[in-house]
């Protein structure tokens, strides 16, 4: 399973969540049956791809803030 696939919370895979959609779109046996296993592959990765590049953000924006806070102990304690 994937989550929302929102196209504003996933600019870089717009493209992909697009086929996979028109691919779902195109037949029940189609989509039932694999026939869009490997565009739903090719999202997992971008999703993947993205989240990590949202979790590192996210940890080098709390090592500055501890950094920040650490300083600021250090002001307090002296």
């Amino acid at each position: 399973m994937h989550p929302n696939l929102a196209l504003h919370k996933h600019p870089k895979c717009v493209d992909i969540i697009l086929r996979l959609d028109e691919c779902h779109k195109s037949g029940f046996f189609k989509k039932y049956f694999g026939g869009c296993n490997e565009l739903k592959r090719e999202l997992n990765e971008c999703l993947t791809l993205e989240f990590n590049e949202i979790r590192k953000k996210n940890a080098d924006k709390a090592k500055e803030q501890r950094k920040k806070v650490e300083e600021l102990w250090k002001e307090f304690k002296e």
